[in-house]
């Protein structure tokens, strides 16, 4: 496995960094209680969301209209109740130029369809910028809950295709890029690792992270397949027509080592609903199940170090929308339910099943 070793692995700040995750451990056993099983859903969790991120963007295969509905599932099934919800503020201009260059943000700001911009498979209007740069604030708020929390979700981001110098696929604004930058400039955090499982690479992230050795970034995606690929610091490429076994043997073997040799104090999960078998842009065959199985996977590996975790929702294609959205739903529930040792399966497991469209 590839590794990179930070300045902040030197001998001198092991104890320091080590005091810092014990205490953090010790808070979440205090507040999961003596027992590690699951606890309710959402409980002392927090869930960012913005109407704002429902946008017309002509027609087109990326459904904006995933975000309320996906809210309006967890809202019916009782999962929100107990959530504190949070409405982004857009990110900062000194926020967004810490990660994207100056010459790309005036004309994005600007709405200049120049090569820059012209590189989204999006258009440009005043809507969909503004969703953008809520969308950035969004990952950046979601991401400060779960370094106080544990664990947030932001039903929204994931947006990991964008340059630091242009847009690319259906991303403007590199969200994770700017929420991790922004914590790491304001020392919230030494080290963070990106955990990519949407089908398409994160090729912006890997390239925007390229020499900063406090990020660790780590994709496992489907290898023949949108974007041209770029080096994260672990790439798992899969072959088309992947199933639930083989993925969740790879992504098993791989995430334990991502967190103890890199030691993150913040994991980003970017949990793309598009390695689902009936996506229209990808082309693995994972189920409903196996999905789920994958962000509690995540989840659970990094609550049993006492790592905190924030959610994005990234890509989803799906032939019938509800599918996208069920999906969608099933990881807000099990990163909002993150406790030491446990999941949210056990406590919010019967109030978002039903039959998913083709099986």
């Amino acid at each position: 496995m590839p590794q990179r070793l930070s300045g902040n692995h030197r001998p001198e700040r092991a104890g320091a960094l080590e005091t810092r995750r014990q205490n953090r451990k010790a808070a979440w056993t205090r507040q999961a209680g003596p027992s590690a099983g699951p606890m309710l859903p959402c409980r002392m969790r927090t869930l960012v969301h913005s109407p704002r991120y429902e946008c017309d963007i002509g027609p087109h295969v990326f459904p904006t209209r995933k975000y309320g509905l996906v809210l309006e599932r967890l809202r019916q099934s009782g999962v929100l109740a107990s959530c504190a919800a949070a409405d982004p503020a857009p990110a900062t201009a000194a926020q967004l130029a810490r990660v994207h260059t100056a010459a790309y943000l005036d004309d994005f700001m600007a709405l200049r369809e120049t090569d820059r911009v012209r590189r989204s498979e999006l258009p440009i209007t005043a809507s969909i910028r503004d969703a953008a740069l809520l969308a950035a604030g969004g990952t950046l708020l979601a991401a400060r809950h779960a370094l106080t929390e544990g664990a947030a979700m932001h039903l929204g981001g994931g947006f990991h295709h964008a340059m630091p110098d242009h847009a690319e696929g259906f991303c403007y604004l590199n969200d994770v890029a700017v929420a991790i930058r922004a914590l790491l400039d304001e020392k919230r955090i030494a080290r963070a690792a990106v955990i990519d499982t949407d089908v398409h690479q994160g090729n912006g992230t890997a390239i925007i992270f390229q020499e900063e050795p406090a990020v660790f970034t780590f994709s496992i995606h489907q290898e023949n397949n949108y974007p041209v690929k770029a080096a994260s610091d672990w790439d798992i490429g899969l072959d088309d027509g992947t199933g639930d076994a083989e993925y969740l043997r790879r992504l098993g073997e791989a995430v334990p080592g991502v967190l103890d040799s890199h030691r993150p104090d913040l994991v980003v999960m970017v949990a793309g609903a598009d390695p689902y078998e009936h996506d229209l842009l990808g082309g693995l065959a994972l189920t409903l199940d196996g999905l789920r199985a994958r962000d509690r996977l995540v989840v659970q590996e990094c609550a049993q170090r006492g790592i905190p975790i924030v959610g994005v929702l990234a890509g989803g294609y799906a032939l019938h929308v509800e599918d996208t959205v069920r999906i969608h739903a099933h990881t807000a529930v099990e990163v909002l339910a993150a406790v030491r040792g446990g999941s949210a399966a056990g406590a919010a497991g019967s109030e978002m099943a039903g039959p998913a469209h083709g099986e």
